[in-house]
């Protein structure tokens, strides 16, 4: 059996774990991280990459104030007293110091998002600006060879089959015959596809997550950190009374690994776990989840069978976004996540198995999901139906369907739309009762000419209106429902994250089911049970956690002293 001696295991190279990596190597330790797949990246290099860090210096000298007690009283009215208070203040007070500390010794940068409201943008302490921060745009060229080791993201969100684009180049991209600049920059985005496209498997002009990973993976190389790829974390070493190592499977063969000063889980969490998704989330429980499918619990696993306790149960266990199901050409199918593009454009209605509205389709994406699971208690909504008309899906597009498309029947003739020229029609398409929706339709149709949602205040927060169409009045929200063709789209339940996992403290620490820290044992990312209780307070709710108490394990682990499972602990 190989064997092998370092200062810090970490198991998972998501964004947690390479965090945690990274830290670990500028902090002087030897660290190994391993990974079980061929890639980085896990669910983050996927995700939009936003992290949620209130009172960061990036959006102050941005203009925009912010404070970490503006964003303690938010919680307070949001979660309350359901989370840990010491590890809501350590993540509060970390944070900023956490981002300035990886811009100032790694490659890994952030900038402003500006403008960006708290997902519960009505709640006291809740800010329109200031606490959301993105990677900066990463050139996958500076990797070389090992670019083709960064999980792309999915399929859907890329242009020809590889082209990564951000949200400031959809205007020029949709309008690039309207004028000249336009055309020169989109010309450009496209040129530079077409060379990457000579040497690479995709475009390397990277951002949101992709660039997040791949900024981490670039000072990770550039360090000579060592990443054990095709390394499966199997058990760890210790007890209760402390973790020495791990046991690791590599290629078929069994791995031990001593690790002086800890060992720390970050695996992704438990989303493709059948036995923890039966046991903690709702019911019937979700079919689908955009997680990477690598996240199977191992970390979650390896913590209980040790004693340690799993918080929270008792919430919904995931952190939610409605999803489309999307047909590929190669027979499989992808899914498309309802983030922010559509919902909350006005002349979109969201209707349960009823063919009534159930909930103010702008909220946000978790949100919107927690009122499926809500009405589907009493009708079915899972699947919700998007519905909207020809006009709204020429000017807004609607999922994959970008706007203007030119070709929108070819996504009735894959399934992926249904289209009718009546709504009784239409009903009939997606069985719902004809009378009710076009009722539905009536009502709303009336708020889009008064501005007012008088059933559910569509358009009245400032997450909503922004959104929604600035330029469209009285309500950038709401609009009529009346031109045919009409179209319906399928929306399911889906976690992109989970926020059960491995109760810590505010080191990280893993703690046994009596509540004490176990020794050499620490867990973040998705691993750890959320610091949010299960709420979702605003965008990079997951993300900024599993960057700040990664630094913040390392930072404990450097301070402990080599031990036997059951010597003295410092710090």
């Amino acid at each position: 059996m190989d064997e092998r001696d370092v200062d810090l295991l970490i198991a998972g190279a998501g964004p947690a774990g390479m965090t945690a990596a990274l830290v670990a190597s500028l902090e002087g330790l030897d660290v190994l991280l391993c990974e079980k797949s061929d890639q980085v990246g896990g669910t983050g290099a996927t995700s939009a990459g936003t992290l949620w860090i209130p009172g960061n210096r990036q959006s102050r000298a941005a203009g925009f104030s912010d404070s970490a007690e503006a964003a303690d009283k938010y919680l307070d009215a949001l979660i309350g007293e359901g989370t840990n208070r010491a590890l809501r203040d350590a993540y509060l007070q970390s944070g900023p110091d956490v981002i300035d500390d990886l811009a100032a010794r790694s490659e890994v940068r952030f900038i402003p998002c500006g403008p960006h409201p708290d997902y519960r943008s009505n709640l006291p302490g809740a800010a329109l600006a200031g606490r959301a921060i993105i990677p900066k745009p990463f050139d996958g060229r500076k990797l070389g060879a090992d670019f083709a080791r960064v999980r792309p993201p999915i399929a859907e969100f890329m242009l020809f089959g590889g082209m990564m684009i951000g949200k400031a180049d959809i205007p020029p991209l949709l309008g690039r015959f309207r004028s000249l600049s336009n055309f020169i920059y989109a010309a450009k985005l496209f040129a530079r596809y077409l060379v990457d496209r000579i040497r690479y498997p995709r475009g390397t002009r990277i951002m949101m997550g992709n660039a997040l990973i791949g900024r981490l993976y670039y000072s990770l190389r550039k360090r000579g950190v060592p990443i054990l790829f095709g390394g499966e974390i199997v058990d760890v070493i210790g007890d209760r009374r402390g973790v020495t190592g791990a046991r690791l499977r590599v290629g078929g063969k069994d791995m031990v690994v001593k690790a002086r000063k800890g060992v720390v889980l970050a695996t992704g969490g438990y989303a493709h776990n059948k036995r923890f998704r039966d046991r903690f989330m709702p019911q019937p429980v979700p079919a689908h989840s955009m997680s990477f499918s690598g996240n199977c619990g191992d970390g979650v696993d390896i913590g209980e069978r040790l004693g340690a306790a799993i918080a929270p149960e008792r919430c919904t266990s995931g952190l939610w976004t409605p999803v489309s199901r999307v047909p590929r050409a190669d027979g499989s199918e992808g899914l498309f996540p309802h983030l922010v593009l559509d919902r909350a454009k006005p002349g979109l209605i969201a209707v349960n198995g009823a063919g009534r509205r159930f909930l103010n389709e702008a909220c946000s994406y978790h949100d919107f999901v927690l009122a499926m699971f809500e009405s589907h208690k009493s009708v079915p909504t899972c699947p919700a139906w998007l519905i909207c008309d020809a006009d709204f899906l020429r000017r807004y597009g609607l999922g994959v369907v970008y706007p203007g498309h030119r070709h929108p029947w070819k996504f009735v003739e894959n399934g992926y739309l249904l289209s009718a020229l009546t709504l009784d029609a239409l009903a009939g398409k997606i069985g719902v009762d004809a009378t009710q929706l076009r009722e539905t339709v009536a009502r709303h149709n009336g708020f889009a000419k008064t501005g007012v949602d008088v059933d559910f205040g569509k358009g009245e927060t400032e997450l909503n209106r922004f959104n929604g169409d600035a330029q469209h009045t009285p309500n950038p929200c709401i609009g009529p429902v009346a031109v045919p063709p009409f179209y319906a789209l399928a929306v399911w339940p889906a976690d992109i994250a989970v926020s059960t996992g491995l109760s810590t403290d505010a080191d990280a620490r893993v703690l046994s089911a009596e509540g004490e820290a176990i020794p050499g044992l620490y867990a973040c990312g998705n691993d750890m049970a959320s610091v949010m209780g299960g709420s979702y307070p605003g965008p990079g709710t997951t993300l900024g956690p599993a960057i700040v108490f990664a630094w913040r394990a390392v930072m404990h682990a450097k301070a402990r002293r080599a031990q036997e499972p059951d010597g003295p602990f410092v710090g």
